[in-house]
């Protein structure tokens, strides 16, 4: 999947959890990812991040870390 694609999708479900409290909103986040993305997205959206690409909502960002990185194929 194209990195501005998932990029765009990971905004949409942080801007969905943005008006609850930060703690929920950052474990809303990273539960929706991990229960509804498959690794693969997982894998890259990960790697988006550790390479510091822009445009990622600060609440994908803070998430990261409840993110299940999944196994390298």
């Amino acid at each position: 999947m194209s990195p501005d694609k998932l990029i765009y999708m990971a905004n949409q479900i942080a801007t969905f959890f943005a008006s609850r409290p930060r703690a929920e909103a950052v474990a809303g986040t990273a539960a929706h990812i991990n229960d509804f993305w498959e690794p693969r997205m997982r894998r890259q959206l990960l790697a988006l991040i550790d390479e510091g690409r822009a445009g990622l909502h600060p609440l994908v960002l803070e998430a990261a870390h409840e993110i299940r990185r999944p196994a390298e194929v």
